[in-house]
């Protein structure tokens, strides 16, 4: 894994980049980054430019122009560049979404009352917010199911942490 010393803007930058450019057809516009981060689009060129500079980031001219994300960017935020991963569904406010999850980490599952999970989305986290219930799953391998509701929203790192009500996993009789 690559080692590039990052700031937290910068990583909520180019974080927000590789979210946006998994989802879009093309180049992502410093805009829409802005908007997404609430920072004011000078801001957001000039860390695109020293990320550039760093071989993280690429600019792309012209009207449907904008910054994509190197194969480096993906190792500088610690993601794998995943075309063809799966998606699981994620609930919240009456609402079923798609995302893609990098990955569930539980804590505390040996205390009932302090167990959590850490879900890594590779989808922006900013459309959830602190209190609200969300259900996970089934994830594609193991459909494993997890409920509960969001204690914290990291949008740097892109993760949700969820005091968790229920998990559930299938059990198979033996053979």
């Amino acid at each position: 894994m690559v080692q590039i010393e990052l700031t937290g803007s910068q990583q909520r930058t180019l974080t927000t980049l590789v979210n946006r450019h998994q989802s879009a057809d093309g180049p992502v516009k410093g805009r829409v980054i802005a908007d997404e981060i609430d920072r004011n689009l000078g801001t957001v060129q000039n860390q695109m430019q020293s990320l550039a500079a760093l071989g993280l980031v690429e600019s792309v001219s012209g009207p449907s122009g904008g910054y994509k994300p190197t194969e480096l960017a993906y190792e500088a935020i610690g993601r794998d560049s995943m075309d063809d991963a799966e998606s699981v569904t994620l609930a919240h406010d009456f609402e079923r979404v798609d995302v893609t999850v990098e990955e569930i980490n539980l804590t505390g599952v040996h205390h009932p009352e302090k167990c959590q999970a850490r879900v890594h989305l590779q989808d922006p986290v900013s459309q959830f917010s602190v209190g609200q219930a969300v259900a996970l799953g089934p994830t594609p391998v193991a459909g494993l199911v997890v409920a509960g509701t969001v204690v914290a929203v990291d949008a740097t790192n892109n993760q949700l942490v969820v005091d968790i009500a229920q998990l559930e996993a299938p059990v198979e009789p033996p053979e």
